[in-house]
């Protein structure tokens, strides 16, 4: 099986999609920037992914599936996409935001193709701050209370459950997914990465991440083992040209940004709702 996936390994659902491959042993090259196929039909969505040439497609949970995993549910999966609130404080600090996005690496490919991506990621970063802008701007999420509270269903399931997975006694894609929410959080850290660290109710949820860890320790994308034991290696860092590269696109697109703040919003229209 050949597969290619665009997508940054700070996204979760990127995350669960290479979670997935690394579980069933598919190897895959990754790209950072949209190829130009996706691009015009999602905008800057990620993930993508191509199996065997096939035509571009997204939906974590669907590429899953199409991998050989069990389906989730919709109420599991809104349950996932729960665990995901905070995630609007991750441009909380902007210089360590596109700091920690200058650092996402990909399969490599040659010298000038690497350092065009890498340039062009600068822009990809851009976006993604216009858009958790927008949304805490215009939106105005309401935040809960307490970011543990978000973790307890699953705290419960983990608890009551004989088995060391969410799953069963194999990772799935709920553990794929909610294990991917956590790298998120952990790769710029959030306030639900303090809570995961320190609430006293999540006792079963942070055994669960050692567990997964352990599973994966060879993964090449684990941000949380910084925080959880077992601890592991970061994930490999890009090289100090292609950050150039990266912080040269960046500073570009704010040069430019008459023409780079529509282009933003036209792209932000087709992402499907």
């Amino acid at each position: 099986m050949d597969v290619e996936v665009y997508g940054g390994d700070h996204s979760p659902w990127v995350q669960a999609v290479l979670l997935g491959l690394h579980e069933k042993g598919i190897n895959y090259r990754t790209q950072k920037v949209p190829p130009y196929e996706a691009l015009k039909q999602w905008g800057v969505r990620q993930p993508a992914v191509s199996i065997d040439g096939a035509p571009w497609e997204i939906e974590s949970s669907r590429i899953l599936v199409r991998l050989g995993f069990g389906p989730i549910s919709d109420k599991d999966l809104k349950a996932i996409n729960i665990a995901w609130l905070g995630v609007l404080h991750r441009f909380d600090r902007p210089l360590h935001f596109y700091s920690s996005l200058s650092r996402v690496s990909e399969t490599p490919t040659s010298f000038m193709r690497a350092c065009v991506r890498s340039f062009l990621m600068g822009f990809v970063a851009f976006y993604m701050s216009v858009l958790l802008s927008f949304i805490k701007l215009v939106k105005k999420p309401a935040g809960p209370e307490n970011f543990g509270d978000q973790f307890l269903k699953w705290e419960r399931d983990l608890a009551s459950s004989a088995e060391p997975f969410l799953d069963g006694a194999t990772p799935g894609i709920r553990d794929f997914q909610l294990f991917g929410v956590i790298q998120c959080h952990a790769s710029i850290p959030t306030p639900p990465l303090d809570a995961l660290r320190h609430d006293d109710r999540l006792e079963s949820v942070r055994a669960w991440i050692g567990r997964m860890q352990q599973r994966f320790s060879d993964y090449p994308h684990l941000y949380s083992s910084q925080y959880f034991p077992p601890h592991s290696p970061k994930p490999v860092s890009e090289n100090v040209i292609q950050r150039t590269m990266f912080f040269i696109g960046l500073f570009t697109t704010f040069v430019l940004l008459p023409l780079t703040l529509p282009l933003v919003f036209v792209l932000m229209r087709k992402v499907p709702r």
